[in-house]
């Protein structure tokens, strides 16, 4: 009689990772995931070694949620002989929380039992987790947890993340902490304390990307769900060559396995042809020989390799790299003039005369009409202003000289009250009267607790509100000039935090701040062009600093993060060579706009497809080159040497 199979899932983070993700990696992670296996009437779950105990019934308590797997017509007989096969390989001493865990286990059973695999949000979240700023900084951090020492060394304390590894880390204290939640939650269950951890050489390098496979459901799901994979089949017990090539192969998995912050590699496994289903799996893909390495390209057999030659291994493995992830035409190029250019975002910094500032916008809120409904007051806004935000301001951006080295942050109850009021001022004052609150603002931006903040508060965040104002308007140049100025320095300050800054890149925001930006680059005011054109390139240069760090992480041009947008980039790319065509007046601009648009180039996924017919057919290199010609910006065009240089460097090698 067939069996239903039922995978529990539970939260090890208890709602945190729900709370905190987008403000930890910009990205929404729902749960860090522990899954356990029920059938047979009992739980099944891998920690402390593989765990049985009555369902619902472990120390996780009630599942999060319940996932139907299908049924199995396997008998328990069976079934628990695999079990006791796995015991061998689903040791406490190999966990490890993002390589071999409770969901390596489950998927394992599940193709076991179903022919299925788990869900892959739940497979694919170390790889999420990973592919983040955050993660990758954290990866040596959760390493060192896991690492064993080798016998006769003194055990290495596990570091506390800091701040240096991980610019966008708040309180590398509390990341700890919750790491070490995480991993004790995880790693809880039954362990007999007579049996002492016995370090193991063959498996202390668990922190390389080695995927195990035990059964043809999982290295079926394996293969499909990574574009290049290498398999290795060996029995380390009987064969003396499997032996001398096994460390060659984890050396090979550390060094070309799966990379993180947008960077690319291949999924490295081994199977094992001393277990019963090592065995099965190895005769399914015709292994006669020891040890057997297979290559495999979305999802197909490229190649195969018999034997230990060390040499032709990592040949093997290159080629498929290099298939997998060509690399991009643009890093054969030279670019000096492109490496020179600094991009750290450009950032407005001066502060103002922060009284006078308070004074104009309470000026404001006194003359205006004030609606009974508002969910604040005008002298609750006048309150919250002078009270908690001017002296908040005044503390850290215009404090003493002998307090400059203690400023304070923005804490979350002051953010939330202003938060509040501005929503309410920018409600019921016109946008003329609004540019003193949004000066707040552009210098609030530059304390990296507030991008922190604004960045977990997405959908309701100052940036959302002020933003819609121009948006308001038929066209951009009818929002006047000194809120449409400051609204863009607000903006460019944002990229100050790494935290925020993906943020404005991807979903709505980026659309209403790309419906900003394109029409005020070609604004009538100078300074309101400046500040959009500082924009344009602090966008682009996030950009780019993420695909010069795919391309050292081993990624090519297929190789692109989630920020990456097509459409997107092809939008911009046309408005900012537009604003070049136009831009007779300042040769700050233009090379603000140049810079923007090599950045935007350089090693773009969608060159070759989509911004190379485009750069055609706009005349790109004509556009580009008429600006070091007479009146192309100035009587006598371009002058300063390092802009010129850029404009011949992007036009003659990035434009066709």
């Amino acid at each position: 009689m067939a069996q239903p199979v039922k995978l529990y899932v539970y939260d090890l983070s208890n709602g945190i990772a729900r709370q905190m993700s987008l403000q930890l990696t910009g990205r929404q992670i729902d749960g860090i995931w522990h899954t356990s296996i029920v059938v047979y009437g009992k739980e099944y779950f891998y920690g402390q070694g593989i765990n049985i105990t009555a369902p619902g019934r472990s120390h996780h308590g009630s599942p999060l949620n319940i996932v139907d797997l299908g049924a199995t017509d396997i008998d328990k007989e069976t079934f628990n002989e695999y079990l006791e096969e796995l015991r061998e390989q689903y040791t406490a001493e190999k966990y490890h929380l993002l390589d071999f865990n409770c969901n390596s286990f489950t998927n394992d059973v599940a193709g076991f039992l179903t022919g299925g695999s788990i869900p892959d949000y739940i497979k694919d979240l170390p790889t999420d987790f990973l592919s983040t700023p955050f993660g990758a900084a954290l990866r040596p951090t959760i390493d060192a947890m896991y690492r064993r020492p080798t016998p006769g060394t003194t055990p290495t304390q596990v570091p506390t993340p800091t701040p240096t590894a991980a610019p966008a880390m708040p309180n590398p204290e509390l990341v700890g902490s919750i790491l070490q939640a995480v991993a004790a939650q995880a790693q809880q269950g039954t362990r007999t304390p007579s049996a002492p951890i016995v370090s193991n050489q063959s498996t202390d390098s668990l922190t390389s990307p080695l995927h195990p496979c035990n059964n043809s459901a999982s290295f079926q799901s394996l293969i499909r769900s990574h574009k290049a994979v290498v398999a290795y089949f060996s029995n380390v017990v009987t064969c003396p060559p499997c032996r001398v090539i096994a460390p060659v192969f984890e050396d090979l998995a550390r060094q070309k396995g799966i990379k993180t912050g947008g960077g690319a590699g291949a999924a490295f496994t081994k199977i094992d042809l001393a277990t019963p289903s090592g065995q099965a799996l190895g005769a399914e893909w015709g292994v006669r020989v020891m040890p057997t390495f297979m290559f495999f390209l979305d999802g197909k057999k490229i190649s195969e390799m018999k034997g230990a030659d060390a040499t032709e291994l990592r040949t093997q493995i290159d080629l498929l790299l290099f298939q997998a992830y060509p690399p991009h035409q643009h890093t054969s190029l030279s670019l000096p003039a492109m490496q020179a250019l600094s991009l750290k975002p450009i950032l407005f910094t001066q502060a103002p005369a922060l009284d006078a500032v308070s004074n104009k916008l309470n000026s404001f809120v006194d003359s205006a009409t004030w609606p009974s409904d508002t969910s604040m007051s005008a002298e609750q806004v006048k309150r919250v202003m002078s009270t908690s935000v001017l002296p908040y301001l005044k503390s850290r951006f215009t404090p003493p000289e002998a307090l400059k080295n203690k400023l304070p942050s923005a804490n979350a109850t002051l953010l939330s009250s202003w938060n509040q009021a501005t929503a309410t001022l920018s409600s019921i004052l016109p946008p003329e009267s609004l540019f003193p609150l949004v000066d707040m603002w552009r210098l609030a931006l530059l304390d990296p607790a507030v991008g922190t903040w604004c960045a977990a508060n997405p959908s309701t965040s100052p940036i959302i509100t002020l933003l819609k104002v121009p948006l308001t308007k038929s066209t951009i140049q009818q929002c006047p000039r000194p809120y449409m100025l400051t609204l863009l320095r607000l903006l460019s300050n944002a990229f100050s935090s790494p935290v925020l800054s993906p943020r404005l890149l991807i979903d709505n925001l980026r659309t209403d701040v790309t419906a900003v930006l394109v029409p005020s680059l070609l604004h009538s005011d100078p300074s309101v062009r400046t500040a959009a054109a500082s924009l344009a390139f602090n966008s682009s240069a996030f950009l780019q600093n993420l695909r010069v760090e795919a391309v050292r992480n081993g990624g090519g041009g297929g190789a692109k993060s989630d920020i990456e947008n097509e459409d997107w980039e092809v939008e911009i790319v046309s408005a900012v060579i537009e604003a070049i065509d136009r831009e007779k007046e300042s040769e700050d601009v233009v090379h603000r706009l140049m810079a923007s648009l090599g950045c935007l180039l350089r090693l773009s996924p969608f060159y070759e497809t989509q911004l190379n017919p485009l750069l055609e057919v706009l005349q790109a290199r004509q556009i580009l080159q008429s600006k070091l010609a007479a009146g192309g910006c100035g009587e006598k065009g371009v002058q300063k040497p390092e802009v010129r240089k850029l404009i011949e460097e992007v036009a003659l090698k990035l434009c066709p």
